[in-house]
């Protein structure tokens, strides 16, 4: 008999030492693989957590950043923070992970838009990721639901140069949202989305002093629900300007809507296929 079980264990031998890799900037336009999904492209945007990629048929992938999970000319490597550029504000971050432009002018506001299902949505994008769509030019605006979401693409109008980007509550197998995203193709449209079911899940709950958030029995308004099972009294709205209040960056959110609005933020100003809902 041969093998690891083949004589004694002995379980206070000396550990397998933990792997390590070279670091190696994850710097926009370096060509990457990622080891798990044999994805291959190059960098769009570096995060610590999260890289962005575009592979060679225009896709874009969202993948998590750990150690050893990439590799670069055939070895594996761990990505790292590209060098700043030197100045006075060069460590300066804005909410979402970028390299903030202190001096940097709003950009004159482009044809393409970003759209999101309400208000709430709105000014969640807004607080992490405003400095970001200010500097490209690129407009939110609330849909007050999805439901006329396919007449909304059609009065708009896409076309190159003119994208727009539709981030849908609840997008999982089955939903309403997923019905009614499937309706719409188009390649200068691309709708992704999250799978909670108000945005108010996609903020970490650990970021409010829950655990977990509370169940909302089938058939209560989810907000409403949300309010009398951790003992709030006042309006909804009250509740949700104290939530946004602790957000602070991309970090207090959940990753698949961090995801999903990286993905439209490039769509929109870099390019890349669209087509059909990114579920």
């Amino acid at each position: 008999m041969s093998g690891i079980l083949s004589e004694p264990l002995d379980i206070n031998g000396p550990r397998r030492p933990r792997p390590s890799w070279p670091k190696v900037p994850g710097s926009p336009g370096l060509t990457v693989r990622h080891r798990a999904h044999g994805h291959v492209g190059v960098i769009l945007r570096y995060t610590p957590d999260w890289i962005v990629i575009r592979d060679r048929n225009g896709r874009e992938h969202t993948l998590r950043n750990e150690p050893g999970a990439f590799s670069v000319d055939g070895r594996t490597v761990a990505l790292v923070a590209p060098p700043r550029a030197k100045g006075p504000d060069s460590s300066a971050l804005t909410a979402s992970g970028s390299v903030a432009v202190p001096s940097a002018a709003a950009r004159v506001a482009q044809p393409s838009r970003i759209l999101v299902e309400g208000i709430h949505d709105a000014e969640l994008v807004e607080k992490v990721w405003g400095d970001d769509l200010r500097i490209e030019g690129i407009v939110v605006q609330p849909l007050h639901g999805a439901d006329d979401l396919e007449a909304v693409v059609r009065n708009f109008g896409p076309r190159p140069g003119r994208r727009l980007g539709v981030l849908l509550d609840h997008l999982v197998d089955g939903s309403k949202e997923t019905r009614i995203a499937q309706q719409v193709y188009h390649p200068d449209v691309l709708i992704t989305g999250h799978p909670y079911v108000d945005i108010w899940q996609a903020v970490r709950p650990q970021v409010v002093g829950l655990e977990t958030w509370p169940t909302v029995r089938k058939g209560t308004d989810w907000k409403t629900g949300i309010a009398r099972a951790i003992g709030f009294s006042g309006e909804p709205g009250v509740l949700w300007k104290q939530i946004l209040g602790r957000v602070s960056n991309y970090k207090d959110l959940e990753a698949p809507l961090v995801g999903a609005v990286e993905s439209l933020i490039d769509f929109v100003t870099l390019g890349g296929p669209g087509g059909a809902a990114d579920l």
